[in-house]
C-alpha cells in the first residue's frame, strides 16, 4: 500500500507534533547520554516487530530522527499497511549513537501507537467484510496526535469521521437536551451553518429517528441500539438518509451490526483505548 498523500500543510503538522514530542522528552538534555558518551561514536540500531501488527507511520519514524539529527540515515523497510509478524525487521538507522537514543523513544512510542491503530483497524475492517457498512473513527483521539491517529485508522482500511468540530456537524444528546429537542436543535444548526456542511443527528430510539427524519437530518446516528432496532430503523429510513451505528462496537459484535445495513459503524476503541504495537529498537 503506498502512503497516502500529504500536503505541504499536513507535513508541516506532522513537523511540528513530532517536535513538540521531542522538546518534551529531551527538554533542555538527555542527561543520560550525555554521561556515558562523548558524541564520537557511531553505530546502527535495527527496529523489529516482536508481534504480528499492520505497519502505519515510517515517515514519521524516520522524520523523528531527523529532527534530532539530519546526518542519521534512516531505511525503512517495510511498506505502509503492510502487514508483517513477529520478527520482522522494519527499519534499521545509522549514524551517531547518542543521536539515535535521543530519538529511540518519541521514535517507538508514536510509530507503536500509529501501528496499533492500524492493526485494530484492520481487524475491524475485516471482521465486516463482505457488507456495505464501513468502519469510521471518532474524535476519541490522543489529545495532539489526532492528524497522526486518524491517518493510521486510514492506513488500517477504515475511514474518517469529521476531523474536528470544525468541519462537520454532529448534533448529540446534550445538544439536544440544550436545545430543548431535535426538531429544534436542526432548526438551529440548518439557520447557523454553511450550507455546504451536513448536519448529522444523534438518536437513541425509533422515536428519535422519527424526529430526526421529521426534522431534515442530512445523517443520522444510532446510538447504543441494539440490532432489532437498528434493524427496524434501517427499515423505516428506506435509504432516505445514511445511518451510522454508535457506541460499544466490539470485535465480538461489529458483524452482527454490520449485518442490520447500517452505512457506517463508528468505534471510539480505534483511537481511545488502543494496544500499542509491540516494537523494539536495538543497538547492534
Amino acid at each position: 500500500m503506498e502512503p497516502l498523500p500529504l500536503n505541504d500543510y499536513d507535513r508541516a503538522r506532522i513537523r511540528k507534533l513530532i517536535c513538540n514530542a521531542l522538546e518534551e522528552d529531551i527538554g533542555a538534555a538527555d542527561v543520560t547520554s550525555n554521561a556515558i558518551l562523548t558524541g564520537e561514536e557511531n553505530g546502527a540500531a535495527r527496529t523489529i516487530a516482536k508481534s504480528g501488527l499492520v505497519v502505519a507511520g515510517g515517515e514519521v519514524f524516520r522524520e523523528t530522527f531527523r529532527q534530532v539529527d539530519p546526518k542519521l540515515i534512516i531505511t525503512i523497510l517495510a511498506a505502509e499497511g503492510q502487514e508483517v509478524g513477529p520478527g520482522t525487521l522494519l527499519a534499521e538507522i545509522s549514524g551517531s549513537l547518542k543521536s539515535i537514543l535521543m530519538a529511540e523513544r518519541t521514535a517507538l512510542n508514536l510509530l507503536q501507537r500509529m501501528c496499533g491503530i492500524a492493526t485494530a483497524t484492520r481487524a475491524f475492517v475485516r471482521a465486516i467484510a463482505g457488507t456495505e457498512a464501513r468502519i469510521l473513527d471518532t474524535r476519541k483521539t490522543a489529545p495532539g496526535l489526532r492528524f497522526l491517529d486518524k491517518y493510521s485508522v486510514r492506513i488500517g482500511g477504515g475511514q474518517n469521521h469529521r476531523f474536528a468540530l470544525y468541519d462537520g456537524v454532529l448534533i448529540k444528546d446534550n445538544h439536544i437536551a440544550a436545545a430543548e429537542g431535535i426538531t429544534e436543535a436542526v432548526r438551529r444548526a440548518r439557520r447557523g451553518v454553511a450550507h455546504t456542511l451536513k448536519i448529522e443527528v444523534e438518536v437513541r430510539n425509533l422515536g428519535g429517528l422519527e424526529e430526526a427524519l421529521a426534522a431534515g437530518a442530512d445523517v443520522i446516528m444510532l446510538d447504543n441500539m441494539g440490532t432489532d432496532d437498528m434493524k427496524t430503523a434501517v427499515a423505516a429510513t428506506a435509504g432516505r438518509v445514511p445511518l451510522e451505528a454508535s457506541g460499544n462496537v466490539t470485535l465480538d459484535n461489529v458483524r452482527a451490526i454490520a449485518a442490520t445495513g447500517v452505512n457506517f459503524i463508528s468505534v471510539g476503541a480505534l483511537t481511545h483505548s488502543v494496544r500499542a504495537a509491540d516494537i523494539s529498537l536495538l543497538i547492534q
